[in-house]
């Protein structure tokens, strides 16, 4: 019995250590698995029963597939015949496909002084927008240096001025707490339903 082009390709991942990292699921087929006796599922899906390896070997070699282990925690295991190089292509592709969707949230950080001007205000609030219709969550920061830390209360008021401002694209993760010396607030994108 040959072996076939995938089996190939799994040894020679295993064994040199190619840069084949497909999936980090792996899967034993055709001669490696060592199981008796082992419930066959053909290609198309339909049930052929419990059968012994040495059938499900010839079998699959019949059809010119590979045959591959299922589910293994199953008494008896359950293995499929199938074309195990193509599933792999299309598993890899999914996987690709899933990753190239799934969008990684940046934390933008906005930092803002108890004494801030009116048009200084309005920037960061552009600078807010932009960072949030990115997909961004923001951090929204204030310094209190020397006599400041005397006058909490002031910070409160711009950070509550601050995501009033940004309430319409905007929700408020965390509200304005001082830690130290700074005040924080994180502002994240509204969800949309």
């Amino acid at each position: 019995m040959g072996i076939s082009a995938c089996a190939l390709l799994i040894y020679f991942k295993r064994c040199v250590g190619g840069a084949f990292d497909i999936s980090s699921k792996e899967l034993q087929i055709n001669e490696g698995i060592r199981d008796k006796e082992l419930r066959l599922i053909d290609a198309d899906g339909s049930q052929l029963g419990v059968v012994s390896i040495e059938k499900a070997l010839s079998l699959a070699a019949e059809r010119n597939l590979d045959l591959v282990k299922i589910a293994p925690q199953a008494n008896p295991v359950v293995c499929k015949i199938m074309d195990y190089g193509k599933y792999r292509f299309e598993q890899a592709k999914r996987e690709k496909e899933a990753k190239k969707n799934q969008r990684v949230m940046d934390l933008k950080e906005i930092r803002l002084s108890l004494n801030i001007d009116t048009h200084d205000f309005n920037t960061k609030l552009k600078h807010a927008a932009r960072f949030i219709s990115d997909g961004n969550k923001i951090k929204v920061s204030i310094r209190f240096r020397g006599r400041e830390m005397g006058h909490p209360e002031i910070g409160y008021d711009i950070m509550n001025r601050f995501s009033e401002e940004c309430s319409e694209f905007a929700n408020v993760e965390k509200p304005a707490k001082l830690d130290g010396r700074n005040m924080l607030m994180f502002l994240a994108p509204k969800s949309s339903k």
